[in-house]
């Protein structure tokens, strides 16, 4: 049998875990502004990430933020929202691409590149190995240098003293 304590204890575990699940789609709208404002760049030139603009006397941060607040405002979604600044200020103006479409491309080809160099790096080396084996013994030369004796190591070492 459950104690009284227990079952009460269950039933506040059980009202915590309910409150957690419901808090976690609750977003904040100052994340959310703060979220698409790190993901635009600044359009000064400064090349600064647009709520990070410390560009001293910027004529366009502030204008852009105001934007932003603006869209946000309208209740327009982030890919909407992101797409209106695009569509005004250029490509440019996005810190990352967007996902989806084309812009899928620019986050798989420095994958794929490093991917692909690595891979034909290996093969290469593989094949300039292998090439270099089949020479040696062509020419009938051992594969692995033979060992020295101790005379030669003595010869060496009295020739490159100081």
């Amino acid at each position: 049998m459950f104690s009284r304590l227990t079952v009460r204890r269950w039933l506040q575990s059980a009202t915590v875990c309910l409150l957690l699940l419901v808090m976690l789609g609750a977003a904040d709208s100052s994340s959310r502004f703060g979220r698409l404002g790190h993901e635009m760049v600044c359009v000064c030139g400064c090349g600064q990430i647009l709520l990070e603009c410390n560009h001293v006397g910027c004529p366009d941060s502030d204008r852009m933020i105001g934007e932003l607040r603006q869209q946000l405002a309208s209740g327009s979604s982030d890919t909407a929202t992101l797409n209106w600044f695009a569509a005004k200020y250029g490509p440019t103006v996005l810190a990352a691409p967007i996902r989806g479409g084309f812009d899928n491309v620019a986050w798989i080809t420095p994958l794929a590149v490093f991917l692909l160099a690595t891979a034909g790096t290996g093969v290469l080396i593989t094949i300039w190995r292998k090439r270099t084996n089949r020479q040696m013994i062509a020419a009938g030369m051992p594969m692995a240098p033979p060992p020295m004796d101790d005379d030669l190591r003595a010869r060496i070492r009295k020739e490159t003293e100081y």
